[in-house]
């Protein structure tokens, strides 16, 4: 405790870090209040129905990530989850688009472009997703106080405005801040539902027979799962590099032998993977509901996508998981460039040859270890299934694994990072014990 306390006043000494995190702190308090404001026009005593169809499912998943402002019927209802979108189509697109690819190399200058566009992107995105929750409103009946019509076209610019204000936020956490903004605000959203799923879960159980110590070894199997969470996370596979000539001061030395290492990351497609696979199991769904069918066949497949607890929709998931985490990480990591840099730096593996070599000898080492964490990226994304089963109410068995479990641990664990960074730079002990705290590299999205 008196190293906490320590720590504690290690970081108050640190005039930038201080400011850095007092100012996360007041914008993320914002964000949470704009969650709470409802559009204008509409009875708040009228969103009983709303808040009952979004308590599981996809629409309790995409509640959890706004932190409640989607069944509120908020100005911020959609979120940052349309910049997200925006940032996956433009990673895509960066694939097949030569253009886009150029302006990924270009740095800094390139990397404000891709930026801007992801901006505008995300405006878009809004706009047509913004129509689709207003009609989903007016289907459960909500109550207005002005004209539908005028609700229509208010609501629609507040909603664009408020996803392109909590995108600013993100921004500036960023910039100003500490940490990764679009990731705290998704983390912030998802802890805001925990509280309260976790009052009513401890309620429940201490309603039933000895159902306390249910609740204990509930709590446990919780932090066993976290545990996995961040060894998922941290795993890597370093490859031994060394290089046989440095260049300092535009002088070259021979002969050192300095040995380094490639970090490859047993996950390195994050929480990608369960995104792709719950938006592509989402679309059966609205395509069968928007169609109108009755058929027994259509009735079937309504009734196999909409049960998250059900065998062949964990299965089919599981699966999809696997492919896209193969996928992500074909995209995330390009093997011939990192082999190029490498050659281009006098490095090399040893009993490898550079260049194509090198390449082909660290594609087949992160294929092998993405079949394990794939495996295991998939086990905890169905885990939430299995909790739902044990008999954990819905909302609290969300944080038994899945994307609100993922981004927790990683977002954590990168603003610890850079913490930390923030210590030993100024010479004060870091934040553990012993040993260095190893965060993501890279954000949540």
């Amino acid at each position: 405790m008196k190293r906490f306390i320590d720590t504690l006043k290690n970081i108050w000494k640190i005039e930038e870090l201080r400011e850095r995190i007092l100012l996360t702190l007041g914008l993320l308090l914002i964000y949470r209040l704009g969650s709470n404001v409802v559009l204008p026009g509409i009875d708040p005593s009228s969103l009983t129905d709303l808040r009952d169809q979004t308590s599981g499912g996809i629409l309790g998943i995409l509640n959890a990530f706004t932190g409640g402002a989607f069944a509120n019927a908020s100005i911020l209802a959609l979120g940052i989850m349309p910049y997200i979108s925006a940032s996956i189509v433009i990673q895509l697109l960066g694939m097949a688009v030569p253009s886009i690819q150029k302006m990924q190399r270009e740095g800094e200058s390139g990397r404000r472009k891709v930026n801007q566009i992801t901006r505008f992107l995300t405006i878009a995105i809004t706009a047509v997703q913004a129509p689709s929750y207003l009609a989903n409103l007016m289907a459960q009946n909500v109550a207005l106080t002005i004209t539908a019509s005028t609700f229509w076209t208010t609501s629609i610019v507040v909603l664009v405005a408020g996803t392109v204000f909590a995108m600013w936020l993100g921004e500036r956490i960023t910039d100003k801040g500490i940490g990764n903004g679009i990731s705290l605000l998704i983390m912030v959203g998802i802890i805001a539902t925990l509280p309260q799923a976790f009052l009513q879960e401890f309620a429940s159980k201490v309603d039933e027979g000895g159902g306390l110590v249910l609740f204990i070894v509930e709590i446990a199997a919780l932090m066993i799962v976290i545990l996995l969470s961040v060894a998922l996370v941290q795993a890597v596979r370093k490859i031994p590099v060394q290089y046989a000539k440095r260049t300092a001061g535009g002088r070259t030395y021979a002969g050192n032998m300095a040995r380094q290492y490639i970090p490859l990351k047993v996950n390195a497609a994050g929480v990608m993977p369960i995104i792709f696979a719950q938006a592509i199991m989402f679309i059966p769904i609205t395509v069968l509901t928007v169609s109108g069918s009755d058929s027994s066949d259509a009735n079937w497949l309504l009734t196999m996508f909409g049960n998250i607890q059900g065998f062949w929709y964990n299965f089919l998931f599981a699966v999809m998981i696997i492919l896209f985490t193969y996928f992500y990480t074909a995209i995330q990591v390009n093997t011939n460039q990192m082999a190029e840099d490498l050659k281009r730096n006098g490095g090399f593996i040893p009993g490898i040859k550079p260049g194509k070599q090198t390449a082909e000898f660290l594609d087949t080492v992160l294929s092998r270890i993405t079949l394990p964490g794939s495996i295991f990226l998939a086990l905890l994304a169905i885990l939430p299934a299995f909790a739902m089963l044990a008999g954990v109410n819905t909302q609290f068995a969300y944080f038994y694994g899945g994307t609100s479990l993922l981004i927790m641990v990683g977002v954590v664990l990168d603003t610890l990072q850079q913490i930390e960074s923030y210590l030993l730079n100024r010479h004060y002990d870091g934040l553990m014990k012993s040993g260095k705290l190893k965060g993501r590299t890279v954000s949540a999205f």
